[in-house]
């Protein structure tokens, strides 16, 4: 072979690597159609899973099963949830297995995280998404875990709910959205609770500050931005075009939030979407002294250009009365109210 003939072939080899390599990143990030699981109903029993952060004290454990009973389910506890291994609750394998366990479990009806932490991104290789594809499942957790409920969505298409893990308040309002989203399986509004200080004169808490006015629709992806960023450039980032991204944070520096944010603008996901709904970011203090930036400052220069509907504010993430989100359901945002409407059922 001579040398302008061997360098036309290495040249085509290279183009056709390249366009493969194109072609597998571009399948990777592909929306993935809506999986929706079965709803949850008295006497059903769910399994907590460990697959972050270990539990402090074994309390723990018991005050989520009795939060669990009390809403009428059964409770089957992962193998693995008292394990520890450093900070982790075990093992990456095993904290998987026991998500891999719960999914293939015909008596187990839906799994909740008992926490988050860190962790759940390195147990990502290790589930069974054909298992977990084949039998669809509620799925409930936030924090960390907004890594599974992505993750999960990319690979199987399955909707699941970024809301209060095992450990966290369960009290009235929490079992109340619980019952009405994933045991009836409603489709209603989403929004701002008002303000229960009787003796204010207006809204204090939960304020919604609106960024761009407008409405729009779109299937919802997101979670905690922290642990949503790190998910670029993997194949468990679920494609944005055309998603309405909620997302909330918590004890984070400004400069951080503009970083997470940054690092989706330039990896063109911002452009991609239809609509924004940030949360909560609980502890995100405003830096003190002279040039410091606020959250909604920040916001508005991530968000304005965009031009789609986008509001901050909304009553989800690390706070007490945290909004349960169905994710990969579809949804219109109403930035002016900031509120979102479920426009189909997120269980079947």
């Amino acid at each position: 072979m001579d040398r302008r003939t061997f360098v036309k072939a290495s040249t085509l080899g290279m183009l056709v690597s390249q366009s493969s390599l194109v072609s597998a990143a571009t399948a990777s990030h592909t929306s993935t159609p809506s999986v929706f699981p079965k709803r949850l109903k008295q006497g059903d029993t769910v399994a907590l899973v460990a697959p972050a952060g270990a539990l402090d004290q074994k309390v723990e454990l018991d005050i989520a099963i009795e939060s669990f009973q009390a809403l009428g389910l059964k409770v089957k506890v992962g193998k693995h949830v008292l394990d520890r291994d450093g900070y982790f609750a075990g093992t990456d394998k095993n904290r998987a297995a026991d998500i891999n366990d719960a999914f293939a479990d015909k008596n187990v009806n839906g799994i909740i995280a008992l926490r988050g932490g860190w962790g759940c991104n390195r147990i990502l290789p290790f589930l069974d998404f054909a298992t977990i594809k084949k039998n669809p499942k509620v799925l409930l957790g936030y924090s960390d875990i907004t890594t599974l409920l992505n993750g999960l969505y990319q690979h199987t298409g399955l909707v699941s709910f970024h809301g209060p893990v095992g450990i966290s308040y369960w009290g009235q309002d929490q079992a109340q959205q619980m019952r009405r989203m994933i045991f009836d399986g409603g489709k209603f509004t989403i929004e701002n609770q008002p303000d229960k200080d009787q003796n204010a004169l207006t809204q204090r808490r939960n304020r919604i500050q609106t960024i761009n006015s407008g409405s729009a629709e779109g299937r919802l992806v997101g979670g905690n931005l922290t642990v949503l960023t790190s998910l670029v450039g993997t194949p468990y980032l679920p494609d944005m075009q055309g998603k309405i991204l909620f997302i909330e944070d918590v004890s984070e520096s400004i400069y951080r939030i503009d970083r997470y944010l940054s690092t989706l603008q330039l990896a063109g996901k911002l452009e991609q979407l239809a609509g924004i709904a940030f949360g909560q970011c609980a502890d995100c203090n405003p830096e003190k002294g002279y040039g410091g930036f606020t959250l909604l400052q920040i916001f508005e220069h991530y968000f304005k250009p965009l031009g789609i509907p986008a509001f901050m504010g909304g009553q989800f993430g690390h706070v007490r009365d945290n909004n349960i989100l169905p994710l990969g359901v579809k949804v219109r945002i109403d930035a002016d109210k900031g509120s979102l409407t479920l426009l189909e059922s997120p269980v079947t």
